[in-house]
């Protein structure tokens, strides 16, 4: 590992059938004031609202409510949310849903006592949260996998006026101070929505595995996660409620994006952006527009990182290498990848989120450019990418 770097994570887990006990456990150490947040009312339906208000009950909480929560949360979501936990002066967010709701979360705990507009501080400008804002603690019970936003100080915010999706990634200090993992509590999400967030889960590895050329522990943590992530998913598509799969895709999203296999790399990125820019002109769900763009963006930087291709076509596909070339054994890999995501459901096109030819060149102007992957894209990349994608 050629990197320096210095690791924290301080979010407490609870993960399990029971997890939910954990909340008996934390809510002691926070004031009595708590916004609960959540999306579109599923939680009523299915029950978890019911569980998690009684516990919050028990533990003498006040609770406000900050709910309908979209799938892309967006800023004028945001200072609506500022504006509720101003008025029930909380003295913690709880969010309660997916990786949304908690990027929300996370958001809005850093924007009520922020001097400035939040949006053009943190997603323009990119700046740190000021010494002197008081950050409001988070606690998340997950309800749905993907985001690896109860371990992450990530916090992703749409902007539709400005044709914008961008994400904020906090320091540790933004993280969720816990986070609640019950595999049974993601049993009841639709399925269009559980295929999008494992390749969420996914791609979050690419990102952080498809860069650097030295040899790097970080990688073979990602390759493990990958190949847990493929037997698991497969399983879980036939049976949706099968709990040990389902425990391992749970678990598997968490360690894919809590910093820990970034440690001592340089990081992608790309597909992310493109899939934002997507999101942004169409508001279609995250995960897809990021499988939608993924084998499009894998071909055109594989010759600039062929070394690490054709290592992913080894040992996450168990391609055999023998009397081949190195961009036979890479393409392979890819391939591999294809069979994979059509045999699970994704979505393979942009044109089946909405895209047209016509809004390319929009979709590219709302493109970031990373710097952290084989190949730094031009827009000319970007526009070759999402064609190709169509």
């Amino acid at each position: 590992m050629l990197g320096n770097f210095a690791f924290c994570n301080p979010t407490k887990l609870y993960f399990g059938k029971d997890a939910l006990d954990g909340l008996k456990e934390e809510l002691p150490k926070y004031g009595k004031n708590v916004l609960l947040v959540y999306g579109g009312g599923s939680i009523k339906k299915n029950g978890i609202y019911d569980k998690v208000v009684k516990i919050l009950s028990e533990c003498g909480k006040i609770v406000y409510e900050d709910a309908g929560v979209m799938p892309n949360p967006t800023v004028e979501k945001l200072y609506e949310g500022v504006e509720r936990a101003k008025k029930a002066n909380a003295d913690l967010i709880l969010a309660v849903g997916g990786g949304s709701v908690c990027d929300y979360a996370k958001a809005v705990s850093v924007s009520v006592n922020c001097k400035e507009d939040p949006w053009d501080k943190y997603y323009i400008r990119f700046e740190d949260v000021d010494a002197d804002c008081r950050i409001i603690p988070v606690g998340c019970v997950l309800t749905m996998v993907g985001t690896g936003s109860e371990m992450n100080g990530g916090s992703v915010i749409t902007n539709h006026s400005q044709k914008l999706k961008i994400g904020h990634v906090f320091g540790d200090n933004v993280f969720p101070k816990f986070s609640v993992l019950n595999p049974e509590f993601t049993f009841t999400l639709p399925a269009y929505q559980m295929k999008a967030g494992f390749f969420d889960i996914m791609s979050h590895i690419f990102e952080q595995y498809f860069s650097g050329e030295d040899d790097n522990t970080s990688d073979y943590i990602a390759e493990g996660l990958m190949r847990s992530l493929i037997h698991s998913s497969e399983i879980a598509v036939k049976n949706p409620r099968d709990y040990e799969a389902r425990s391992n895709i749970m678990w598997t999203a968490t360690w894919a994006l809590n910093t820990l296999i970034a440690m001592g790399k340089a990081t992608d990125w790309e597909v992310h952006m493109i899939g934002q820019a997507i999101g942004a002109h169409t508001d279609a769900t995250h995960g897809m527009t990021l499988s939608s763009v993924t084998l499009a963006y894998f071909r055109l930087i594989m010759p600039y990182g062929l070394k690490k291709f054709v290592r992913f076509a080894q040992n996450v596909w168990g391609v055999n290498p023998a009397g081949k070339t190195d961009e036979t054994i890479a393409e392979e890999g890819l391939a591999a990848l294809e069979a994979w995501m059509r045999r699970i459901g994704l979505v393979m096109n942009i044109s089946e989120l909405g895209v047209t030819e016509d809004m390319i060149d929009g979709i590219v102007k709302s493109t970031l450019i990373m710097e952290g992957g084989y190949k730094i894209l031009t827009p000319d990349d970007v526009r070759a990418i999402l064609k190709a994608s169509l």
